[in-house]
């Protein structure tokens, strides 16, 4: 079944911004987001997730953006009734208790008393706090903070969600907990938007990523086309063998994609039927192939891959570029 326009979630492009002093954080965003899926925004600290948040938030005003959230013009706080919206560093009051933020937060949204009651009860049991319901908030840790803050997400019930690292200072448990929260939210017909520099996380729950790299898209895709995409064959030969003129053996018959890497040979295919010419020739001449199998790469390979400045082949630098500077 296809999807048309209307079942975009976010829907965006040209989004850039420009901070005083020629500080270019984001540079001509492109993103679609389909209602209801997980989807995943990775990149290193400065790269510019949680500016384009707080563009969709209204929070700051974009140099330029076109494009809609849940189908309204990015910019129209009517929409925001609509989306939860957990901040990357978040500040509640420590005077008040859990259930008297959930509450606050509530009454601001309109949600009439006799409803705030059962969904704080439920939130608060979601995100395991029932216990801790009226603790003092400067009595909390950060995981703690971190797990009221996303029921507050949670109040009025969105269709979107928006997450800046959620898992920021929870403990392994409590990042399995919000994984699982997650993904109930996604089979509630939810979208969930989240910002993360912890690749592993994101590999775990989302159905769609995208690498920002220096305000900038670098990969954008499933995970599963961008793995496959990039899929490849290995050999390892055996220890007598020289990985060296194993590849000159095989490049005749498979020209220009070949690498070395320690004692392996890397192929840019992870089709067999192109592969298996490069194994007889190896075969032919007396190599010893130890083994043999596709090498699907991870979310941090592939993160690893977009920094690399094509040129040069060195690391590039992650963070906000100043106008005019690549």
């Amino acid at each position: 079944m296809s999807q048309g326009e209307g079942d975009w979630a976010l829907d965006l492009s040209h989004v850039a911004k420009t901070f005083r002093g020629g500080v270019q954080a984001l540079r001509g965003i492109e993103m679609r987001v389909w209602r209801g899926e997980v989807f995943g925004l990775l990149g290193p600290n400065g790269a510019g997730k949680s500016t384009l948040i707080k563009i969709l938030m209204t929070v700051i005003r974009p140099s330029r953006c076109e494009g809609t959230i849940l189908g309204r013009r990015v910019g129209d706080q009517s929409v925001l009734a609509r989306v939860g919206y957990l901040p990357e560093h978040h500040r509640f009051p420590d005077y008040l208790t859990a259930r008297q933020l959930l509450h606050y937060v509530g009454a601001m949204g309109k949600i009439n008393r006799k409803e705030r009651v059962q969904r704080i009860g439920k939130l608060l049991d979601m995100v395991d706090m029932t216990d801790w319901a009226d603790k003092k908030l400067g009595s909390f840790s950060k995981g703690m903070r971190q797990r009221v803050g996303l029921a507050q997400a949670l109040c009025n019930d969105p269709d979107l969600v928006l997450l800046d690292e959620p898992t920021d200072g929870v403990d392994p448990v409590g990042r399995r907990d919000i994984r699982k929260i997650v993904a109930r939210l996604r089979d509630e017909g939810k979208t969930v938007f989240l910002n993360s520099h912890l690749l592993s996380e994101l590999e775990m729950v989302c159905e769609r990523v995208a690498i920002l790299l220096r305000g900038e898209v670098r990969l954008q895709g499933t995970m599963s086309e961008l793995i496959d995409r990039r899929a490849g064959y290995r050999i390892r030969l055996g220890c007598d063998d020289d990985v060296e003129v194993g590849r000159a053996a095989v490049s005749a018959a498979l020209p220009g994609g070949v690498e070395v890497r320690e004692r392996e040979l890397v192929f840019k295919t992870a089709e067999a039927k192109e592969v298996q010419p490069a194994i007889d020739a190896l075969r032919q001449r007396g190599f010893t192939i130890s083994h043999c199998w596709v090498h699907k790469p991870t979310l941090e390979d592939l993160f690893l891959e977009a920094v690399v400045d094509p040129e040069t082949g060195q690391p590039m630098h992650v963070g906000a570029a100043r106008k005019g500077k690549g």
